[in-house]
């Protein structure tokens, strides 16, 4: 009987999710768009999403074609259907289908990281972020280059979607950084010049002898404590 759950403990204990940069070896079954293709992954064929990004419509039931969406679908498809070596990869910040049930994974090109590519050209934007994929930062950064550079959907007025709020958001935690910093700075150069004041006043009381000048001295001192005290409970 030990024997029997041990083996068990061993078996299930060898099984692990496919994650991140886990690769599973995939083929092209059909093309469909820019950014969906049918793979077969483990005898099983698949409709994917690829994960992260947009790309324009083709074959959309309601939007039609949409401008740059042929030119990316027939690089996505060239690419597919030329490589030497197609893999995906889930990512474990995202769910492994949508709600459609088509998979979402991160897709390889002979080691080439397709969403990237897309991004790069201009054929593609990150879009459809719910949870801290692992490379969305560094799409938005490739995302920044072609939009400056106005390749594919970015030759025009076409405004940024998720980068451009990421971006904004990174900006306001900056600023608030920064404004706490400054206060913090401000805080301790008075507390710093409080502090010297302090040390001047006890001296001078140490060699004080005039009685009226002493208690002067004693209660500024008492009173500059007190306000050290204040600014250091704020």
């Amino acid at each position: 009987m030990k024997k029997w759950i041990l083996a068990l403990i061993i078996y299930f204990g060898s099984l692990s999710v496919v994650y991140a940069d886990q690769r599973i070896d995939a083929s092209l079954i059909k093309c469909v768009d820019g950014d969906t293709a049918v793979f077969k992954v483990d005898n099983e064929e698949i409709k994917f999403r690829f994960l992260a990004i947009d790309t324009p419509e083709t074959v959309h039931p309601t939007k039609g074609e949409e401008e740059g969406g042929k030119v990316a679908s027939t690089y996505t498809c060239e690419r597919l259907t030329n490589a030497k070596k197609l893999q995906i990869a889930y990512d474990e910040a995202s769910t492994k289908t949508d709600k459609y049930g088509r998979g979402l994974a991160w897709i390889y090109v002979d080691d080439y990281l397709l969403q990237e590519e897309l991004i790069k050209l201009g054929y593609a934007e990150v879009a459809y972020i719910y949870g801290k994929y692992e490379f969305v930062d560094h799409l938005c950064e490739v995302q920044k280059s072609a939009r400056d550079s106005k390749l594919g959907i970015w030759n025009g007025n076409r405004e940024e979607g998720y980068c451009k709020t990421k971006s904004n958001k990174t900006t306001k935690v900056s600023k608030e950084e920064t404004t706490r910093t400054k206060k913090k700075e401000t805080k301790d150069k008075k507390n710093s010049s409080l502090d010297e004041l302090i040390d001047i006043l006890e001296k001078m009381i140490d060699k004080t002898t005039c009685v009226p000048i002493l208690i002067f001295l004693c209660v500024l001192l008492v009173v500059l404590k007190a306000i050290r005290g204040k600014n250091k409970k704020k």
